[in-house]
């Protein structure tokens, strides 16, 4: 068991590419300025900063780290540190102590929140292109499998753990021990008379990893004793499948995405199209790229049903844990819960800007939280500048009957069927900046001028241009 040749196996797996930027292999080696090693002192990491320790040697161009997390949670917490920065002397690397406050909520595990506060403070650390490692084994895959099990899980939960993969989109994550057992790191740690830490909380089966790790996989192992090495190569196809469903997704959705009143909207009648298989997987697709968790199976199907198959006059709003999901005419709009109830109780006031100078001076940032921005112009559709004795403000939410005509219609039309017609949602007329001279409609901005309000000729008037929060 080589634990420095697994450390290296794994960095050599990195792709030949620093994070979001296509670089050479030589800038690659310039970007990884840092491998850091998740340290517990437990005998897991401790193997693994032993064997760090000798990659550390044989690749000096690598500045290697331990960061041990002191969670505070355990008696012994101060003990464990002492013993790692010990530790990490003996090893000539460096060590940094990351003193974090698990903050208990309810509904929220202990493991969850400390594993929240754990990751953070190892980012904490982290570069951009550094690397993280863990000390992640072949049993712990397994866990990993039987807990995705547990929770209904399709092929991207039971892929479980890679042995490398992109971490927090910045950063890599390696787990070089993946390939051996708990019985190989422990009959390793005996043969290099390597000093670890016990956690007591490892003993404790009220977590569900103990009570699987406990109770449950020794027993799976005395009937099927190979059992966590195929759990590991049913991951790596899961994996592989995934692999495949994900690179689909990303030719197939972008089609179906389209951006309306600074939202990424999913296009239903395109969705329409595809199998059930195919609606759900681009529905999660959808989801998660725009940073939300993806739903369940069956909150899946209620969504599908209620956005492809609701009369057309029907209010569609579906909420989860994170997120409202909309629907108008023919878009599914899915909206940050935490946004959507702050937008529901706002009621935006008129600001005054007396003069056009403060449009000119920047962007104007607005109470709604969008920025408008005004730039002088000779040509296109622009307003013409106000007089200086007209008074400037920015008004909200005026009535749907109020007549406009914007620079591109030859008659007027009420406010309200004007934003029918624009295809905007109810829920965001009235965050829509509307610029006045002397009180008077003169633009929608980002959306139109008013007809007579138009700069003539090559005079010099305004371009309005907003940035949605």
């Amino acid at each position: 068991m080589d634990i420095s040749a697994s450390i290296s196996e794994c960095m050599k797996l990195l792709p030949q590419r620093s994070i979001n930027t296509e670089v050479t292999g030589e800038q690659v080696c310039q970007k990884r300025r840092k491998l850091v090693l998740a340290y517990s002192g437990g005998v897991d990491s401790e193997i693994l900063a032993h064997g760090l320790s000798q990659f550390a040697k044989a690749n000096l161009d690598i500045e290697c780290l331990l960061v041990h997390v002191h969670h505070g949670l355990s008696l012994n917490a101060d003990s464990w540190a002492k013993h790692c920065a010990s530790q990490a002397q003996y090893y000539e690397l460096g060590c940094a102590i990351k003193r974090v406050e698990v903050k208990l909520a309810p509904r929220v595990s202990v493991e969850a929140q400390a594993r929240t506060v754990r990751y953070q403070a190892l980012l904490s650390e982290l570069e951009q292109g550094d690397v993280l490692m863990t000390a992640h084994h072949q049993d712990d895959q397994l866990e990993t499998v039987l807990l995705a099990l547990k929770r209904g899980l399709g092929p991207k939960g039971l892929a479980a753990m890679g042995k490398v993969q992109c971490f927090e989109q910045q950063h890599w994550l390696i787990r070089p021990l993946l390939d051996f057992s708990k019985v190989e790191i422990e009959v390793y740690a005996k043969q290099h008379n390597i000093s670890h830490i016990e956690d007591e909380s490892n003993f404790d089966d009220k977590y569900d990893r103990n009570f699987l790790r406990l109770e449950v996989i020794p027993t799976l192992k005395q009937r099927w004793s190979a059992i966590a090495a195929t759990a590991s190569r049913s991951a790596e196809i899961c994996a592989l499948q995934q692999s495949v469903i994900d690179e689909e997704t990303a030719v197939r959705l972008p089609q179906l995405q389209h951006h309306k009143a600074g939202e990424c909207t999913l296009d239903l009648d395109k969705l329409a199209t595809y199998s059930k298989a195919w609606q759900s997987l681009l529905l999660r697709g959808h989801m998660e790229s725009l940073g939300f968790a993806p739903p369940s199976k069956v909150q899946g199907e209620e969504i599908l049903t209620q956005l492809l198959e609701a009369k057309a006059d029907a209010s569609v709003e579906i909420r989860l844990a994170d997120v409202v999901i909309r629907r108008f005419k023919r878009d599914g709009y899915f909206l940050s819960l935490i946004s959507t109830q702050h937008k529901a109780k706002k009621t935006y006031p008129a600001l005054a800007l007396n003069n056009i100078e403060v449009l000119l001076s920047g962007d104007v940032l607005l109470p709604t939280g969008s920025h408008l921005f005004a730039q002088t112009c000779t040509t296109g559709a622009r307003l013409r500048l106000p007089t200086d004795l007209e008074q400037v403000s920015i008004v909200f939410a005026l009535p749907g009957s109020t007549r406009c005509q914007p620079h591109n219609r030859s008659k007027g039309r009420e406010l309200k069927k004007l934003w029918q017609e624009l295809e905007l949602p109810p829920w965001e007329r009235g965050r829509v900046p509307l610029l006045c001279f002397d009180g008077k409609l003169v633009a929608a901005c980002g959306y139109w001028v008013e007809k007579s309000y138009l700069a003539s000729n090559q005079a010099l008037g305004l371009n309005l241009s907003l940035r949605h929060a």
